[in-house]
């Protein structure tokens, strides 16, 4: 089989793999994505990984395994891609309060408040701190989320609603004070 040559050493079997598995890996990731440069790059770091994941294969269905590790990379990139938006959506959101006005001290309060935020977004349950970081902090709508995510609109409109309710149930006003 592909996977005991490459596993023995053999380049070409390697790309033999990679030449028949490159388009469903790349409609994987550009699933994902939803962007053509980024589904190129992250299709690369996935044959990597897979390549690097060969030993551990157990040699039960091989495309739905890659498929897998294709998702995972996918989504991690997705979420990288994300806390970077965030931190420029931050320091725009600082440019705009930081006026020649503004003290160091008020600067600092705000700095402050935004660690506090983001800390405390880390104690929110995954499924609904991608909810919460999209529709409160990236202001993307409930259709735009749904489309990135590939779910219907009432799953993100429950998913918002329960963490809603986490949020209600877990902090107080005063935390963010």
């Amino acid at each position: 089989m592909l996977v005991e040559k490459v596993l023995a050493g053999s380049d070409q079997a390697f790309r033999v793999l990679i030449e028949k598995y490159r388009h469903d890996v790349f409609r994987t990731v550009y699933a994902v994505l939803r962007d053509q440069k980024e589904a190129e790059d992250a299709a690369q770091e996935v044959f990597m990984k897979i390549y690097r994941s060969l030993p551990r294969y157990e040699h039960q269905g091989f495309k739905t395994w890659i498929t897998r590790i294709a998702v995972n990379h996918a989504i991690d990139i997705k979420r990288k891609l994300a806390r970077r938006k965030e931190e420029a959506l931050e320091f725009q959101a600082q440019e705009v309060f930081a006026t020649g006005r503004d003290s160091v001290e008020e600067q600092m309060f705000l700095k402050e408040k935004q660690r506090l935020v983001r800390e405390r977004l880390e104690e929110v349950p995954e499924n609904y701190r991608d909810v919460i970081v999209g529709f409160y902090i990236a202001e993307k709508s409930y259709q735009e989320m749904a489309e990135e995510l590939q779910v219907a609109v009432k799953t993100i409109e429950t998913k918002l609603y329960r963490a809603r309710n986490w949020m209600r149930k877990h902090w107080e006003e005063d935390d963010f004070s």
